[in-house]
């Protein structure tokens, strides 16, 4: 005989009602699930979707971020034409083309946004990609708009910025989303060979075959705070090992730790901290002409003792010529 829960209520017993609890604006306030705190949604996209009481870092769309990103809110747009297609005639739950509509209609035409901005008064390419769409999945036009935006960045001569959030390749397109991370490392080498810096923004999270293409090849590489940055998710490897993993296993800070990215840095210092490295990672100017006096100086005392002990018998002979004289001879008197 199975036993059941006994509940009693007090209230109950004493007839009095159970005070309701207030009403929930939609879309008005937001709880954070670190310290509980709630805040309204103005108050969060005021402070870049960050918890004001606890810095923990909720997850923000491309066009939102492009907007904290950029020097007063401006930037073009790259590749935005391109729409994903159903080569595969890949069906699940429901078909792929159904998928692509119910995800583009949250404000999105992809899992990436690409455009040419100025950050913290540096010029630059950046692609941003939003977990929003498809869980941030790679696909063909991720792949090709990244091309492009590499692609613009060479032609310009400025550098290229990317922030990744990504649960890795998007399986509805099967092997045409793993060439991708071919497609994208190619680009990568493209702009290395073009001199020009390439800057990456973990964000949370970052797996799969984004982190095993373009994501780990920055020169510089930074990750927002409590950011999962992994080939595989804990909850996977738990459940191939049947190991318990540590609780901050992948996370930001324990990969700054193993050297896999040079800082953890607040997704609001982000623009003035990239727009630095920009400042200082840019191309110096071409050298000018060095002077005459100058090229004796590097040429060593040496040569520039020989010249100067040659410049006398140079101006006789300059003399002789201006004058209209011939040679003298060793012996003639002046």
């Amino acid at each position: 005989m199975s036993r059941r829960p006994i509940s009693v209520s007090i209230d109950r017993l004493r007839g009095r009602r159970p005070v309701p609890s207030p009403a929930k604006l939609p879309g008005d306030d937001r709880e954070c699930p670190r310290c509980k705190s709630r805040f309204r949604a103005d108050e969060m996209r005021r402070n870049q979707f960050v918890c004001a009481a606890c810095d923990h870092h909720f997850p923000i769309g491309a066009r939102d971020r492009l907007d904290f990103m950029a020097d007063g809110g401006d930037w073009t747009e790259i590749g935005g034409e391109l729409r994903a297609t159903d080569p595969l005639r890949f069906v699940d739950l429901q078909p792929y083309p159904d998928r692509i509509r119910s995800a583009e209609a949250k404000g999105n035409t992809e899992a990436i946004v690409c455009a040419e901005l100025r950050l913290a008064g540096q010029a630059c390419v950046a692609a941003i990609m939003d977990f929003g769409f498809l869980g941030g999945s790679m696909g063909s036009v991720v792949g090709e708009r990244f091309a492009k935006a590499a692609d613009h960045a060479v032609a310009r001569g400025i550098p290229f910025v990317t922030v990744t959030s990504s649960g890795g390749a998007r399986m509805q397109e099967g092997v045409l989303a793993l060439m991708q991370m071919a497609k994208t490392i190619v680009s990568l080498d493209e702009l290395a060979d073009a001199g020009l810096p390439f800057v990456c923004v973990l964000a949370h999270p970052t797996t799969g075959g984004v982190w095993a293409s373009f994501a780990s090849l920055g020169d510089v590489t930074y990750a927002e705070p409590g950011a999962l940055i992994a080939f595989s998710g804990p909850r996977v490897i738990e459940q191939t090992t049947r190991e318990k993993l540590p609780e901050d296993f992948g996370l930001a800070e324990q990969q700054l730790v193993h050297g896999h990215v040079d800082a953890v840095v607040d997704r609001r210092e982000l623009p003035a901290r990239i727009g630095r490295l920009l400042a200082i990672l840019q191309q110096p100017p071409k050298a000018q002409p060095q002077s005459l006096a100058t090229q004796l100086a590097q040429n060593g005392t040496d040569r520039a003792a020989s010249m100067a002990r040659a410049l006398p018998q140079l101006s006789k002979k300059l003399m002789d010529r201006v004058m209209g004289e011939q040679p003298r001879r060793p012996g003639d008197r002046w």
